[in-house]
């Protein structure tokens, strides 16, 4: 997969990445150093993602596509790979088997690569060299943003405190979704009282007419009687 031209800002200026898998040290730091801070933050970042929802949301696109990244940082000189999957985000000082190329890289100094996961910073993320297609740098970018310490620690308070406190214009809006829906009820309510009303009066018409034809049948009746008996007379 070839990497398209850069879209954002670029800090350090470095030359094309190529994308070692030998043994030995990786760029200064050797490898026995660099896969236990692998380990660890690997640790972290899934267990961040077991109780950050969002965070979740916003991997799965990635997760979905098996994005790889390339990782290379400088002062010091580290080079590492992200594979984003079901099961998290796997890091590993070597590309994947499947992979000849990743699908991303990032470049960036060190100390700018840790403010991004750490200050929860759309400014801090978008210091950082992101080569990819725009799909999965848009995609990765939220992905960081999410992932910083701030955002773990807003998520943690937000688990602590349970709903924030509504805003006025919440309220305003809350009380006026009440008035609505009161209103609503209200013109209801008197629908079905003119109807109640309306059903009234044709019962009323009714129980008249049927005492009118029964006063009407009973004098019928009579008549008819009288007029049987003059008959006999």
């Amino acid at each position: 997969m070839t990497d398209p031209q850069p879209t954002h800002n670029t800090k350090p200026s470095n030359p094309q990445p190529t994308y070692r898998t030998d043994d030995g040290d990786n760029g200064g730091v050797s490898r026995g150093l660099l896969n236990v801070l692998l380990v660890f933050l690997e640790s972290a970042i899934t267990l961040i993602l077991r109780f950050d929802p969002k965070l979740r949301q916003l991997a799965y696109p990635l997760a979905e596509r098996g994005t790889v990244v390339c990782i290379r940082t400088y002062l010091p000189h580290v080079q590492f790979y992200a594979t984003f999957g079901y099961r998290g985000v796997l890091l590993d000082d070597r590309l994947p088997n499947d992979k000849t190329t990743p699908d991303m890289t990032v470049n960036a100094y060190s100390f700018q690569l840790i403010n991004a996961i750490t200050t929860h910073s759309s400014g801090s993320v978008e210091s950082l060299q992101i080569r990819g297609s725009h799909e999965d740098v848009h995609d990765f970018k939220a992905f960081l943003v999410q992932l910083g310490v701030g955002g773990v620690i807003q998520n943690l308070l937000g688990k602590v405190k349970g709903k924030p406190a509504p805003t006025p214009e919440q309220k305003a809006e809350k009380q006026e979704n009440y008035k609505a829906k009161i209103a609503e009820q209200s013109a209801r309510i008197d629908e079905l009282t003119m109807h109640n009303h309306k059903l009234n009066t044709a019962l009323i018409e009714l129980q008249g007419k049927q005492k009118s034809t029964l006063i009407a049948l009973v004098v019928v009746g009579i008549i008819a009687l009288v007029a049987i008996i003059m008959n006999f007379v």
